[in-house]
């Protein structure tokens, strides 16, 4: 489990077919092999450790459903992405609860300057549009954000000058497509009103 809290950017240092090679600064000793680290929205397993100067160097497998269903497919050397370790017992709940298992792709429909802040508007897929509510959480690429606004298919977010700063988000620009996995308790919620119909 995860919590949307993004805590360090990663790069693409290697990408082959399903498997890829992060640069991170995360401590290669405190990544164990099998350990779940949670890569644009998408958790997946460390298959090897190497140190990499002040911070590691991991591999990751990845099938080819994945591939297909998130922005990994896109993935090349260089990309910067955004990571965040697996929630241990104790540790603070600051975004929402989010699983690591994207349910899809959206796109940047539109960003425009707010202050100081930036507000973004997405696409999502009309499979998942119902499931996006104003004042909900969504998870995009990893990050917990709050649903400002809903249109059809499209919502707005805000994002703070912050995580702007330590987070890929800074430089995502229109067209870019990222992912998303909506707020669990929405998944919940809306099977249980299906079996009652």
């Amino acid at each position: 489990m995860f919590t949307g809290i993004i805590s360090g950017v990663g790069a693409v240092v290697a990408a082959e077919g399903g498997r890829f090679t992060i640069r991170s600064d995360y401590p290669a000793a405190s990544i164990a092999l099998g350990a779940s680290i949670c890569h644009d929205g998408v958790c997946l397993t460390v298959t090897d450790v190497q140190p990499g100067g002040p911070g590691s160097r991991y591999s990751l497998d990845v099938s080819n459903e994945t591939l297909s269903l998130t922005t990994l497919g896109d993935w090349r050397p260089g990309r910067q992405i955004n990571l965040e370790r697996a929630l241990k017992a104790g540790d603070e709940l600051g975004g929402h609860i989010v699983s690591g298992h994207v349910d899809g792709v959206a796109r940047i429909a539109d960003i425009r300057p707010d202050g100081e802040s930036r507000r973004l508007t997405f696409e999502a897929p009309a499979a998942l549009a119902p499931f996006i509510a104003p004042k909900g959480s969504v998870a995009l690429d990893g990050t917990s954000l709050t649903v400002n606004e809903v249109d059809g298919a499209r919502f707005g977010v805000n994002l703070i000058p912050h995580t702007l700063t330590v987070t890929t988000w800074g430089g995502k620009k229109p067209g870019d497509r990222v992912n998303i996995e909506i707020d669990p308790l929405a998944r919940y919620v809306a099977r249980l009103l299906e079996m009652r119909r």
